[in-house]
């Protein structure tokens, strides 16, 4: 690939690096430039071993990473070794990523100057709330009945544990207050807005199974993208990347995905570049 200037804001998601297709993606990209960054929405792997290796190959070769927690990273699967539970487990990816040099939704939000620039870059840890049901589901436990009914039920019920807190919910009640909070005291600068899970409802209207969609966000981000004056938003989680556009804001979906998914396409998955936009 040619060089690009001083450099490109890139991003992917959901690599899923247990998958051995998906690991050869992850040793395959390669930056444009010295200068550019790389945003990983989420989902890398599903062991804590996994996501090391593949942070660490991205840090080697980037400028700067950054990293945000999906569902899978946040799982305690049976053979992982690493036992540790909700909000440790995630703390403990976080110390990961700090020896690695890798940002995280904990750090100072840096602020990308390079072409398209400069703008605030603020990764985002916000879970869901099953606020986004179908018509006739008017609580998260009817929804969550109706899944089990039909038997679409997302793997989180079973490996993504929320201690301390009682439910996903709770969590996510939590940090989308704490993240609103520090969001509020930057407005300086446009955002990009980087999260695993699509901060609007809309990206999910073509899911092949609607119920699923109580598992992707929550109705309190609405309007972040507003709010917040998003240059841009990145996320992945739904396995359907593309490029979309709300109250004209650019929304970028850059998941990977499993390799069933991505190999039928005609070109191999990478990175999707973020700024220069077009």
């Amino acid at each position: 690939m040619a060089a690009h200037g001083e450099g490109s804001l890139l991003a992917i998601s959901d690599l899923h690096v247990g998958h051995p297709a998906n690991r050869a993606v992850v040793e395959g990209l390669r930056p444009e430039s010295p200068d550019d960054w790389l945003l990983v929405a989420g989902d890398v792997g599903d062991t804590v071993a996994d996501i090391e290796w593949a942070l660490t190959v991205l840090r080697r070769r980037f400028g700067t990473v950054v990293w945000v927690p999906g569902n899978h990273d946040l799982w305690t699967p049976p053979a992982d070794p690493v036992r540790l539970r909700g909000v440790d487990r995630y703390r403990h990816l976080v110390e990961l990523c700090r020896r690695l040099g890798v940002l995280t939704p904990e750090d100072p939000y840096p602020v990308w100057r390079g072409p398209g620039g400069p703008v605030r870059v603020a990764p985002l840890f916000l879970l869901y709330d099953h606020s986004w049901r179908p018509e006739g589901l008017d609580t998260p436990e009817a929804a969550l009945a109706e899944a089990y009914r039909t038997g679409i039920v997302c793997t989180d019920e079973f490996l993504l544990h929320p201690d301390p807190y009682p439910t996903r919910s709770a969590w996510c009640a939590q940090r989308v207050a704490a993240t609103e909070r520090r969001l509020a005291e930057w407005d300086d600068l446009p955002t990009v807005l980087v999260n695993h899970w699509p901060l609007v409802r809309e990206p999910t209207r073509i899911l092949r199974y609607p119920i699923f969609a109580q598992w992707c966000g929550t109705e309190a981000t609405a309007d972040w993208h507003r709010r917040f004056h998003a240059a841009a938003v990145v996320y992945g989680h739904l396995h359907i990347p593309r490029t979309t556009w709300h109250d004209g804001v650019r929304f970028e979906e850059v998941s990977v995905g499993y390799p069933r998914e991505w190999r039928p396409r005609p070109a191999p998955p990478t990175w999707r570049r973020i700024l220069p936009a077009g």
